[in-house]
Order: structure tokens, then sequence, then C-alpha cells
């Protein structure tokens, strides 16, 4: 580590601007490591392994905190308390780091950031966390179920309601332990450019582990939550349709699970546009859609672009895929896309999925409404996403989502398609929106819905609702 900066001052800069700021945690993490691009290789992996853990297991951590000091975390001063869920992490969670360097530099940290007068309470509690790591006792699953899972897995007690409430107790439990897994690296071969047989050996040869995902599998093995859970939604499956999504299904052998790699900007072939970082769930949403060559296609919110150019490149060069979000900042994200993957057929632009666009009216083969959500699909690779929500923003994003199908829905045209989905598992954001879509607007019927979970191992959690505009 070099003397003019300390990994530690910096964890606890993130730690902060997390937890008091209310900053994402990749944001804030990519900020450092991208200021002081100089630090070995090391250093920079402990910084990201202690922040990103220390944040994975907050509630835990605080947990175990108020259990061994008289001082409550709540009235502690956020410097303070952040030097202690740190020094918890490490010393819970890493071996490699020995106890007497946890505590003497979580009270040289105390002082340095002014407050000599508590170095004395910082040694305290870690000494005594130290001594007695094995004897901290956790609640009780069998006394309160969802609050012994709020604890050991560091899921908002309110969050493991609303599964348990959904998805039943065993669910509940599962999602829980699935969260701490590692997401694995989905991509998706664009077959424009490459064979996925010469994809694979490529990047076998630069010492990368790649391994077929079987896509067909992962779905039927999926019940939806309208078999598992008794929903009273009615599905208009006709033998054509059926017999389409299972050919659709079929069609899928060019996603790749990969491990083993440096960093992904690294790999020549993404680079070059050979494939496409992206996970099954997603995946499933454009092949599923039925593009036909000569599809006028709307993405409606769709950054950063991969269903968009799925799509495209299932056109197979032809039609045309209009990917839509309403920020620049977003569309630049599509463009960035578009042009690595050499898309000639999609387009970028600028447009607020509230508005309704005139021009647009009974137009579209397909529109994909991949829309805002609550994100607790993707809790695994956002691990401080769980913290920014609440119960009341739930309310407000499943609202406009239904703002949103309310006026997408006009650019359908007749037997064309809308593709609802949502990254999220919550019933009330998916299975109950495309309820009362289909309630107020008659001339849409339901071709499946699906709820993946991300205890599955391999996709995330994600919803996915295929509905076909009636003729007439």
């Amino acid at each position: 580590m070099t003397d003019s900066v300390n990994s530690r001052d910096l964890i606890l800069e993130i730690l902060l601007v997390v937890t008091r700021d209310g900053e994402y945690s990749h944001l804030a993490v990519r900020s450092v490591l991208e200021k002081y691009q100089y630090l070995e290789k090391r250093d920079r992996s402990f910084i990201t392994r202690v922040s990103e853990g220390t944040l994975e297991n907050l509630i835990e951590i605080d947990y175990i905190i108020d259990s061994f000091s008289k001082t409550k975390t709540k009235k502690m001063k956020p410097v303070i308390l952040n030097i202690l869920r740190m020094g918890v992490y490490q010393l819970k969670y890493m071996d490699s780091v020995p106890e007497s360097a946890v505590c003497n530099e979580a009270v040289k940290l105390a002082g340095k950031r002014g407050f000599k007068t508590l170095k004395g309470f910082v040694n305290g509690v870690l000494r005594n966390l130290a001594r007695n790591l094995d004897s901290i006792e956790y609640p009780d699953e069998k006394k309160d179920f969802a609050l012994a899972l709020s604890v050991e897995y560091s899921i908002p007690k309110w969050m493991v309601f609303k599964w348990i409430k959904d998805y039943g107790r065993e669910k509940a439990k599962s999602l829980a332990i699935a969260s701490h897994r590692e997401a694995p690296t989905i991509i998706r071969t664009n077959t424009d450019r490459i064979s996925p047989e010469e994809l694979k050996k490529r990047l076998e040869a630069q010492g990368i582990s790649v391994k077929p995902v079987d896509v067909e599998r992962l779905f039927h093995d999926s019940l939806s939550d309208g078999e598992s859970h008794g929903n009273d939604l009615h599905t208009d499956k006709s033998d054509v349709m059926d017999s389409q999504t299972d050919k659709l299904l079929q069609e899928i052998d060019n996603v790749f699970e990969i491990e083993n790699y440096d960093h992904i900007g690294a790999i020549p072939e993404f680079n070059e546009g050979l494939f496409v970082v992206q996970d099954v769930s997603s995946i499933l949403v454009s092949a599923l859609a039925g593009c036909k060559e000569n599809d006028y296609c709307i993405d409606v919110c769709a950054a950063p672009g991969g269903k968009a150019i799925h799509m495209a490149e299932l056109l197979k060069g032809t039609g045309y895929v209009e990917a839509r979000d309403k920020s620049d900042y977003k569309v630049d994200m599509i463009k960035d896309t578009l042009a690595r993957n050499q898309v000639k057929n999609a387009e970028a632009k600028v447009f607020d999925a509230t508005v309704r666009d005139e021009d647009a009216v009974g137009k579209a083969d397909i529109v994909i409404a991949d829309l805002p959500c609550s994100g607790m699909g993707v809790i695994r690779r956002k691990t401080d996403i769980k913290y920014h929500l609440t119960e009341e923003g739930l309310d407000s994003l499943a609202a406009l989502q239904r703002e949103i199908l309310d006026t997408v829905w006009q650019y359908v045209k007749s037997e064309g398609t809308l593709m609802f989905s949502t990254c999220t598992m919550n019933r009330d954001e998916n299975e109950n929106n495309t309820k009362y879509f289909l309630a107020k607007h008659k001339e849409f019927s339901l071709v499946f819905e699906k709820q993946l979970f991300f205890d599955n191992g391999i996709s995330d959690g994600f919803y996915i609702a295929k509905m076909v505009r009636n003729n007439g």
C-alpha cells in the first residue's frame, strides 16, 4: 500500500457515501477504484471485498454490534458505526486478516477521523467481539421466522414478510439463502457474427470456462406462479401458441455461462460485439416475442439495449427496432451497445414511455415493456438495492408500470405482441399488474406468464408476461 492513501480510509469513505448519503455501492466502489487506479491489485481486491461484503451483510453486522455494545447502532456517529461495521466484517468473514490488525487499524482510523475520545470504545467493542465470535446468539426461526431470516441473511424484515406472503415460507428462505450466492455471468452469442461453437472455442483458448445453458429446461422447470400459487388469471393458450413457444425455446442454443476471466472489457470478443452479457431471463423476453422478418418493434424502456439488439439479430437484418428510453444518458448507453455490436436495423431514441406517441399508434408488431421495478430479482448483483427499497416505493413503482402499460399498448397492431417484464419478484408489480391490464384491456389475451427466481442457480429473479392483441 502506498504511503499517501490507506485502503481502510477508502473503505470507510465508500461505506459512508452508501449508508449515509444514499449512493449505490457499485457506483461508490467504481468511483474510488477509478480515482486511485495506481493501487496494487491486492489493495483493490481488499477494498472491493470489504466494502461489498460489509454492505451485503449489513443487517447481520448491526445485529452483532448491538449484541456487544451498550451504545446501540442507531445512536452511533456514522463514522464510528461504519468503522465498527468494516471491523466486524473482517473478523467474521476474513480469516486472512489477523484480529490484532483489525482492531488496531480501526482504532487508528477513529483517531484520524477526529474521534480520539472514542478510540477506547472502538477497541473494546471489537476485541470483545473477537473473543466471543462463536457465541453470538441469533434469533430463533421457530420463535420469529421473519426476524431470523432477516438477521441471518441481511434481508429487510418487511421484504421477508413480502416473500412469505407472495411465495410461502419455504421459498422465502430459499431466496434469502440464494441472495448471498454469486450471480453467474451469462452471455448470448451474436449469431449474426459468429457461431456459438466458434465463440466457445475462442473463449476457451483464453482459459475462460464456457458452459452451455439449457434455457428451455430452465423455463420449463420454473413453474409459473399461476400453477404454484393459485393465480386466478385467465390464460388464453391455443395449441398454435403453445407449439410456437416450445419451438422458440428450442432455438435458444447460443447462451453460455462463463467463468475464470479477469473482467468483461478485457475479452476481445466482447469488444468486437461477438457476444452480449445478458441474463437468461432477459434473453427469454426477446426470444419468445416471436420476431418475424420485416417486423417493426419498439422497446419502450430499452437501456442498456440487450433486448433491442437481440430482436434486431432475430430479424436477420430486416425490419426495424426502435430502442427508447427517457434520458440522454440511458440512450447513449443503448447507442454504445448498438455500435459495439454493429447493429444496422435498430435506432436509439429519447422518449418518455408515459407519453403517448401518436406516430406509433397501431404500428408495432412487437412492443417490449421491460419496466422500471423494485429490482428485488437482482440483489445478488446489486447487494445494497435491498436497503434502498421501501414498501411505499413498491406501490409507486407498480402504479408507474400501470401508467406505462396503459400508454404503450396502443402501439401494438392487431395480432401483435406485448411483452411485459420486470427484474423483480413481487406479485403487486408482476402478476397483479398483468391481471389489472387484462381486465382493463379486453382486446388482449395472455399467452403465458412466468416468474423466475434467482434460487434456480442461473437466472435473475424475473417476470415475463406475453400478451397478444386480438384481431379487430
